[in-house]
């Protein structure tokens, strides 16, 4: 039997660094698109570089993405690329609703018109629930977006199943809930506080400025979740799963633990700036995987404590402080 063949869009971030370490471990031949950039960032991928095929390509680009089809002769593709931070969204909201919306078409239409038996995986987001109308969030809890970011998203899950359903593809979303992990980009706002924490323990900082310490979201390991993504495509019938831990915190108290973890009181180093409160605020997310774990025989593997000190430890230890 011949290998597999799998192509991951932004396969330098987080998820797609996560995911691709997963498939080469599975047997898989691993391709992978990045833009074309100045100085393209391949640290997440360092070790498994020379494992790894590399395309550049953009969601912007529909010939870029034929000819990564083209010559990856994907069998899956796990479409991660996207512009990712909801803050930028509201600063950029057209390049967004471009990217992280209308991108995940061209990247379908791509995949119809070079191969439609690819089986494609759409990241969406909980942040599509937004302004939530039930609590806790499952598969059916209707969306109520409140970014630039969630509307894209949920054109980007939409046209999915609309491609599903108009030319019987193998196309379906995962709903993750925030996932985190040492490798989360430093503008987000878990791996900005563990970061701060060790910069701060190191007497390179002196503060930590955050917007709304009450939000609540379901935090995982990024780790765990791509779990569920290889695992969506590769069961017979396409569906849509809602991925997440069933637990919320609020930022507060991931500040809580984060300083804790480095011996510090984080109510001497955290102070409230107003850039940071979102025009429209998410104020509470928690979802419901009961379908991922009947269906898929998925659930996560990592605590909420044991999240936030793997990524102090992290941080502390590029501080050298480990």
């Amino acid at each position: 039997m011949s290998k597999k063949t799998a192509l991951i869009t932004g396969i330098t971030g987080q998820d797609g660094s996560y995911l691709a370490e997963l498939l080469l471990e599975k047997g898989y031949k691993v391709h992978g698109t990045v833009r074309r950039l100045s100085s393209p960032n391949y640290s997440r991928i360092e070790s498994i570089r020379d494992q790894v095929t590399i395309h550049d390509a953009d969601l912007c680009d529909p010939l870029s993405l034929y000819n990564a089809l083209e010559k990856s002769k994907a069998d899956e593709v796990y479409n991660l690329a996207a512009q990712s931070f909801v803050a930028t969204s509201w600063q950029q909201a057209i390049l967004t609703g471009d990217m992280t919306g209308v991108g995940v078409t061209r990247m379908l239409e791509a995949c119809r018109i070079v191969n439609p038996k690819i089986r494609f995986y759409q990241a969406s987001s909980s942040e599509m629930y937004g302004k939530v109308v039930e609590t806790p969030q499952k598969e059916s809890t209707p969306f109520y977006p409140r970014s630039p970011y969630a509307v894209a998203k949920l054109y980007g899950h939409w046209i999915t199943v609309n491609y599903r359903e108009s030319f019987n593809m193998y196309a379906v979303s995962g709903i993750l809930f925030n996932h985190e992990s040492p490798r989360r980009g430093i503008e987000f706002v878990t791996r900005k506080i563990t970061d701060a924490v060790a910069k701060i323990k190191a007497g390179k900082q002196d503060f930590l400025y955050l917007g709304n310490l009450d939000a609540k979201r379901d935090w995982g390991y990024a780790k765990d979740y791509v779990e569920a993504m290889w695992l969506m495509l590769q069961q017979d019938v396409p569906e849509d799963f809602v991925i997440s831990t069933g637990e919320t915190h609020s930022v507060e108290e991931f500040c809580e633990l984060a300083f804790s973890r480095a011996g510090l009181d984080w109510k001497k180093y955290v102070k409230i700036d107003p850039r940071f409160v979102r025009p429209a605020e998410v104020d509470l997310l928690l979802g419901d995987c009961t379908k991922a774990k009947e269906k898929l025989k998925w659930k996560p593997k990592t605590s909420f404590k044991s999240l936030v000190n793997m990524m102090v430890d992290s941080d502390l230890a590029h501080q050298g402080l480990m």
